[in-house]
Order: structure tokens, then sequence, then C-alpha cells
């Protein structure tokens, strides 16, 4: 199945009352190990990857090697920008295919975080894209930006957040953290408010440490996208490492990189099962 826009993966996991992870590349090995999960699951997933680790790559590539795999699943998938931190992010992203976007606008003050944003929306509107956004501030280390504060998502500013900017899909911060999150704290209560109030799918960023019983509770709570990144980098770099332990003279790339992409598809496979409350069934 060729990669599909992002109304079309939102309306699929609407109608399968499905949570879509959100799982974070940079290299061939990451996709094909996110991908190798995603297919094997036939769960409905987002493949992502932010303007920092572009710089490996390039948009084009990035899109090319994500729908080359794609082409040959049955289960659908669709290309995301996360944390596009400036317009010409979210520009380069749709005119290289990406099936939705992220304009990150958290750093500035509400308003400006609303102009920033419909500017953003109303681009991407020429494209077809649906355009995720943040209200709030999840603290942690995102690739290289750190926050080091955590600003709540106000309730009683998401009506109007959401008129004012036209966006698609509010990525929300109610404890979550990026990075491995070693210290999760998801109020429950204040996502209920959200999600009371809010006309639009939510998005949790920050999934990785958080612990599974309150991952797999998201569903419940209007969350339809869950991002995961640290953890998938985590695997690959210890895999490697590993190795290297294992046999200091070992100059098998081949079977260290297909080692690398194991690691990361069995921590994909897991999340997806978490999220979606599914029985365990082993990686194959």
């Amino acid at each position: 199945m060729p990669l599909i826009n992002g109304f079309n993966l939102l309306e699929i996991i609407k109608e399968r009352h499905v949570c879509a992870g959100a799982y974070n590349t940079t290299d061939l090995i990451t996709t094909m190990g996110i991908l190798d999960a995603v297919e094997q699951s036939r769960i409905p997933a987002f493949i992502q990857i932010a303007p920092t680790n572009i710089l490996l790559s390039g948009y084009g590539y990035i899109y090319d090697m994500v729908k080359r795999y794609a082409d040959q699943m049955e289960t659908p998938v669709t290309l995301h920008l996360d944390h596009g931190k400036d317009f010409q992010n979210v520009v380069d992203a749709c005119q290289a295919g990406f099936g939705s976007v992220m304009t990150d606008n958290a750093q500035y003050e509400y308003d400006e975080n609303i102009a920033q944003t419909k500017r953003a929306v109303e681009f991407a509107q020429g494209y077809g894209v649906p355009v995720e956004a943040e209200l709030g501030a999840i603290a942690g280390k995102e690739d290289d930006y750190v926050n080091p504060k955590h600003k709540y998502t106000d309730p009683e500013q998401v009506i109007d957040f959401v008129k004012r900017t036209g966006v698609n899909l509010l990525a929300v911060a109610v404890g979550n953290v990026h990075g491995l999150n070693l210290d999760p704290n998801i109020n429950f209560s204040l996502l209920k408010k959200i999600q009371e109030v809010c006309k639009v799918p939510l998005v949790l960023h920050g999934a990785s440490g958080i612990p599974d019983e309150q991952i797999n509770q998201m569903v419940n709570y209007g969350v339809v996208k869950i991002n995961v990144a640290s953890d998938l980098r985590q695997a690959y770099i210890q895999t490697m490492g590993k190795d290297y332990e294992r046999n200091k003279n070992r100059f098998d790339l081949v079977n260290v990189t297909l080692d690398a992409r194991k690691a990361v598809k069995e921590i994909v496979y897991h999340k997806i099962k978490v999220m979606n409350k599914l029985s365990p069934v082993a990686v194959q």
C-alpha cells in the first residue's frame, strides 16, 4: 500500500478505534525496523522524522526510503514531520511529499504560537495535509533542543487555540516529557478535561519511559497518536555497542545492522501492542 495522506490515516484510526504509534526514524535501518513491526501488527501508524535528523539525509531521501518500503506493505502508513521548529521545515516537508506535518511553536507566547501555527496550517492546506501543533510546553530533550520547564496545557485555551489556528491535531502537555522519561506523571484528570473540550484528535509526545499501564489508557482519552523516539534510538545504539563489546575485531557490518533493525522492531512491536491493549505475540 502506498504512503497515505494523514487525513486518510486519521479516518482509518477513527473507524478502527485504535491508537497509532508515531515512530521516529533517522536512517534506513531504523526505518526498516519500524515498518517491519507495523506490517506485522497490521495497526496503522505514523513514521516520522524531526528536522534535526533530516540533516543526515534530506527530506527527499527520507520520503523515497519510506515510500519504497510502504509500497510493499498492506498496513497503512503516513510519513509525518515531527517538531517543525520553523515555517521552512513545514514547506520542505510538504514539498517532499510528507502526508502530515507538525509545526512546533510552543516556545512562543500564546498569541505568537497561534499566528505561527495558523501560517503553517494555511500553507499545508494547499497540499491537503493535516497539521499538528503543540499547546503548552513539554519539558525534556527533543533531539538537540532542551526545554527545562514544563507548562501544562490549559483546557480553557484549547477551544480558542483550535478555532483560531484551524489545526487538525493537538499535542498536549499533561506530565509527559521528551526523551527517556524517568519520572512519568501523567495527569489523567487534566487529559480528560482537554478531551472534553477539544474538537480535534489529541497527540501524546514523550512516550518513551511512560509505563505500559498508562500508555494503554490513552486510546480512551481521545489520543490517536503517541510519539516514540528515544526508546528506538537507545535500542539501536545499545545493540551496536553490545555487538562491538562481544567482538571488537568484527567487520561484519551487515549482521550488526540486522541486529539493530531487529532491536528496533521489537521495541515498536511492543509499543503497538501496549497502545492498543492487544495480546502479546512473538516478533517474527
